[in-house]
């Protein structure tokens, strides 16, 4: 069993370790077509996929993501790297959160931020998020490997192979979810709290 559950650490590990991600540096340097961006988006992030029909980004999303102002409009029917930033953004943001959240995200960074606007480019910032996301890899994996360690234990008292197997993953999920859940619920509540802000401006402004 301890073999086993070595084994599964370890194959853990890898998965996560693997997970592919876009380097500031793979990003054209150069304005890109729809079709362009599409294969982009399906050349780097195809290890992200579940089943091997998912499709990671296609031209009715990107068309929605630009209807409902959740990136600017392409120049020209071209995306620049900007662009490019944020719909990698919307990908991994648009597994948990409301498109709505998204753009409540979104929305100030592209505003303060777009086109040079601001103190700090989009390049830069999308740099800066990622070597902070690289550099909490680590503890994301030792926490993950606790709570495998712990859902294992739970049951370590079950005599029947099959039922300990199953109680055990059922306590690891629950354990994940139940982490997934806290920060979704984090985030949302800043969003909200963002909103009633905006909410409570225009309202004084009325008056």
């Amino acid at each position: 069993m301890r073999e086993k559950y070595n084994r599964e650490i370890l194959d853990l590990i890898r998965s996560i370790q693997n997970i592919d991600f876009i380097k500031p540096e793979d990003i054209p340097n150069i304005d890109l077509y729809m079709d362009q961006v599409t294969t982009f988006m399906d050349e780097h992030l195809a290890s992200s996929k579940r089943f091997d029909d998912d499709k990671i980004l296609t031209k009715t999303m990107i068309n929605n993501y630009t209807k409902n102002k959740l990136i600017p409009p392409p120049q020209k029917k071209k995306y620049s790297k900007e662009h490019m930033c944020l719909l990698i953004y919307i990908y991994y943001f648009k597994n948990f959160l409301a498109i709505s959240d998204i753009k409540d995200i979104l929305e100030p960074i592209s505003n303060l931020f777009f086109e040079g606007n601001g103190s700090k480019d989009m390049e830069e910032i999308y740099s800066e998020i990622v070597n902070l996301e690289l550099g909490n890899i680590d503890s994301q994996l030792k926490d993950i490997i606790r709570k495998l360690k712990k859902s294992n234990e739970m049951y370590s008292g079950v005599s029947d192979a099959d039922e300990k197997k199953v109680l055990s993953n059922f306590a690891f999920i629950c354990m994940l979810s139940f982490d997934v859940w806290v920060k979704k619920t984090i985030i949302e509540n800043i969003v909200d709290d963002t909103l009633g802000q905006k909410k409570n401006n225009s309202s004084i402004k009325k008056n």
